[in-house]
């Protein structure tokens, strides 16, 4: 059955377009005989958008091989909608510059399956979920698709005999939902925001008791975590109410997104399946609610011999390879912000003397700082911390970002000024709000000379049409400041 499923496979638009090379095809083969062993009903195929949300279709078992063969037709509009699930591109009249791109009409892009990305489900155990790639209908690249973007960082960054790796450490809330908020009049786009309480009081860091109370709950997301093969390494008691956090074990960048991405849509169904409410959201808008952060680790290894790069001397002097990565990374900071602080409401999570970053610095071993340096002598698993990301960024582009910046100093053996002692003063500020984020981005450069003019025109104007959004959305505060007094 096997060899007669690899001829099939082989023989299909897939390999002939050169989409599933042969070592490809021989995994999806095997997979298929895995999924029909195992007695799955239906697998998910599913790829990352560019705010990081898995859409797809799902296919019952017997359907999965045609995917394989001929790969899977969605909507191009999925690639083109904001955080309301608007279509902000202009699809009729074609005005809206997507580098030459023919989306017009909302015509399909391609899902290629990725049998490489297949993950079994604990709170589905009758379904499974595959991830892919899309691409237009002949098989070319999309240049804003993120998985795209991201391995083109890796592919630069792998011409100075280098490899990254990335450490995922991830922030978020659990609270319980007493209210789904399914009135019809509710369901707006987009949807009124679900009603909830805490499920535990807060404020008591990392100690056992929270965390004995939240127990059952944190080793049900554990178990689906192992299960999918994220390589969870800690589970713990964030700062304030109802907040969590994972730790994952070092990956190479792609992995590390798609971990990223698989573990933010677990945790959404396991809680909503519990009837509990998971939120990633940077700063909820809830009484006493702490700010969410997505910290970066990352450092490189030598192609050859697999030396660390960033492992001294002298604890806390950096390498010339950190130097430079670090001297990359402030440089190009506000740029990226929008790949690694994507939405409106990130912006106010960056203040004084709450953990989170909110000038331009690093540090060594400073957690004030938006690059806190890890750098010890003998110590193979010295890095780099960038604590500017929020929970809610796409992992693909934002790990994109962290390489691109980083490689651009390496390659010019940039020098960062001296480490700071207090992170709070005497350098410049992040981006204040999603719209200086956005110029700044568009008046950058470096992504303009390594991800395409297309990747900036698209994600400018993908982000204009979310700011502006807001900007002409009437806010609690203008009612209260306005309305009696005027």
């Amino acid at each position: 059955m096997k060899t007669q499923r690899h001829s099939r496979i082989g023989a299909g638009k897939l390999a002939q377009m050169g989409l599933l090379d042969d070592d490809a095809q021989r995994q999806a083969a095997e997979l298929l005989d895995r999924v029909e062993a195992d007695g799955l009903e239906t697998v998910r195929l599913a790829f990352s958008d560019q705010h990081g949300i898995l859409r797809g279709k799902t296919l019952v078992a017997s359907a999965l091989e045609s995917a394989f063969v001929s790969g899977l037709g969605l909507p191009s509009t999925l690639l083109l909608k904001d955080t309301a699930h608007r279509t902000v591109f202009d699809v009729w009249s074609g005005r809206d510059d997507l580098d030459g791109l023919t989306l017009r009409g909302a015509s399909d892009v391609l899902l290629v399956p990725d049998p490489a990305a297949f993950h079994k489900l604990d709170w589905a155990p009758k379904s499974g979920l595959l991830l892919g790639d899309v691409v237009l209908r002949d098989g070319a690249p999309i240049p804003f698709a993120p998985r795209h973007v991201l391995r083109t960082a890796v592919e630069r960054l792998a011409g100075t005999g280098h490899v990254a790796m990335m450490g995922l450490e991830v922030e978020f809330q659990v609270f319980e939902r007493i209210d789904a908020r399914l009135d019809h009049g509710q369901a707006t786009m987009p949807g009124a925001p679900v009603a909830t309480r805490n499920t535990t009081q807060g404020y008591q860091y990392l100690t056992e008791t929270r965390y004995g109370e939240a127990e059952a709950l944190l080793d049900a997301l554990r178990r689906a975590a192992e299960v999918m093969g994220l390589a969870p390494r800690s589970v713990e008691i964030e700062m304030g109410p109802s907040q969590y956090e994972f730790t994952f074990d070092a990956s190479d960048p792609m992995e590390q997104a798609d971990r990223f991405v698989l573990f933010r849509t677990m945790v959404k169904e396991v809680c909503h399946a519990r009837g509990l409410h998971g939120s990633f959201m940077a700063k909820p808008g809830l009484p006493n609610a702490a700010a969410n952060g997505w910290h970066i680790h990352q450092s490189l290894v030598s192609a050859k011999d697999g030396v660390p790069a960033f492992m001294p001397e002298q604890d806390g002097i950096p390498t010339p390879a950190a130097e430079g990565w670090i001297a990359g990374l402030l440089e190009h900071a506000a740029a990226s912000c929008l790949l690694t602080t994507p939405t409106v409401n990130g912006y106010k999570r960056y203040t004084p003397f709450q953990l989170a970053p909110n000038r331009i610095q690093w540090g060594t071993d400073n957690r004030g700082a938006m690059i806190r340096a890890l750098m010890f002598r003998g110590d193979r698993a010295s890095r780099i911390e960038n604590r500017a990301p929020d929970s809610t960024a796409n992992p693909h582009y934002a790990l994109a970002a962290q390489i691109l910046s980083g490689l651009d100093g390496l390659q010019r053996k940039a020098r960062p000024p001296a480490p700071t002692s207090n992170p709070y003063e005497g350098a410049a500020l992040l981006p204040t709000s999603l719209g200086a984020a956005i110029d700044a981005f568009e008046a950058s450069p470096l992504f303009r000379q390594t991800l395409g003019e297309g990747f900036v025109s698209y994600l400018g104007h993908l982000k204009r049409a979310e700011w502006d959004r807001y900007l002409m959305t009437v806010s609690d505060w203008e009612q209260a400041e306005y309305f009696n007094l005027f």
